[in-house]
């Protein structure tokens, strides 16, 4: 891991874009884990003006989200299925089948979870790994006191 220090959030997600271009370029068909929350937006934003203007080619990427909230549908307005596409999938050239968003509304979660971490395997695993840190200090909702050794939950 390496750690970059910038001086302020928009210097800071233009910095980031430039790692998550970096590696779409490198490996067209990268797998991108992402976040959703106020932290990425920015970077998003990013992305979003690298491909209109840059051609940064989402074709081939396929993305794991990071989280979901239970007992919500993928269309409210406060799921983070309508965030991502909202913000971020819906301005790029990015192939709706290679989006993968945990289902909130899942009937056995457990199962879900070890099927989601599955497809996470049978894709390669994440290339690059897109987080927000929150003010409580959790980060991409592993709140403080999650196991370092937990996976898809």
């Amino acid at each position: 891991m390496e750690v970059i220090i910038q001086a302020d959030p928009p210097t800071s997600s233009c910095a980031a874009a430039r790692v998550v271009a970096r590696c779409v370029r490198e490996k067209p068909q990268a797998v991108l884990g992402l976040a959703t929350g106020s932290t990425p937006l920015m970077l998003y934003k990013e992305l979003i003006r690298l491909h209109k203007e840059d051609d940064l080619d989402f074709s081939q990427v396929s993305t794991f989200n990071l989280d979901e909230y239970v007992g919500v549908e993928r269309d409210h307005p406060q799921s983070y299925y309508t965030f991502m596409w909202n913000n971020f999938f819906s301005h790029i050239n990015i192939n709706p089948e290679r989006v993968h968003i945990p289902n909130g509304m899942a009937e056995d979660i457990p199962a879900f979870c070890a099927s989601y971490e599955q497809r996470i395997v049978e894709a390669g695993g994440i290339d690059l790994q897109v987080l927000g840190i929150g003010t409580d200090g959790h980060i991409g909702f592993n709140e403080p006191t999650s196991s370092f050794a937990s996976r898809t939950r």
